[in-house]
């Protein structure tokens, strides 16, 4: 056997928030997309579940608090909201790791996101420049075991895995 093999690598990384009251004028986002049938999500940003999931994972191989701290700088020094903004940072701090496949599970009661899977994908797959076969999304109630699936919020677990160039 020739040289060495490549260095495979999993990333875990998770994230949820409340949803605001129905009164709020704030969307709700998630995977980049408007779900107009909910209330936004409470944070600081646009509190996308999906993509903070994301950051969290990415965070775990490269070691950069993306959510801890260059979010936090982008939003409250430059008021910047958009978790787009923050993933593209992060997939800077991967280095030469080339992303092979991330996994999502959603847990939520609401909205309802099975006819909108598709298009979260690609979207995903657009902002990581990757092939939309390399994203997965399962989505779950969590037979209303859980604040969210009794509806009060999202939860998102990602996993993605890399692959040392």
């Amino acid at each position: 056997m020739s040289g060495a093999l490549p260095i495979t690598r999993v990333g875990i990384g998770q994230d949820s928030h409340r949803f605001l009251s129905a009164d709020s004028a704030k969307p709700c986002i998630v995977a980049g997309l408007i779900f107009s049938d909910c209330p936004g999500l409470a944070a600081d940003s646009d509190g996308d579940v999906v993509f903070h999931a994301l950051c969290n994972a990415i965070s775990s191989l490269s070691g950069v608090p993306i959510l801890g701290g260059i979010a936090i700088d982008l939003c409250h020094k430059d008021g910047i909201t958009d978790s787009q903004v923050y993933l593209e940072r992060a997939v800077k701090t991967l280095g030469p790791q080339k992303l092979q496949h991330v996994a999502f599970t959603i847990e939520g009661k609401r909205p309802r996101f099975q006819k909108r899977l598709e298009e979260m994908r690609a979207n995903i797959a657009r902002v990581l420049k990757v092939d939309i076969a390399q994203v997965g999304i399962t989505v779950t109630s969590g037979d209303g075991l859980t604040d969210f699936g009794c509806g009060e919020g999202l939860q998102c677990f990602c996993a993605l895995t890399t692959v040392e160039c």
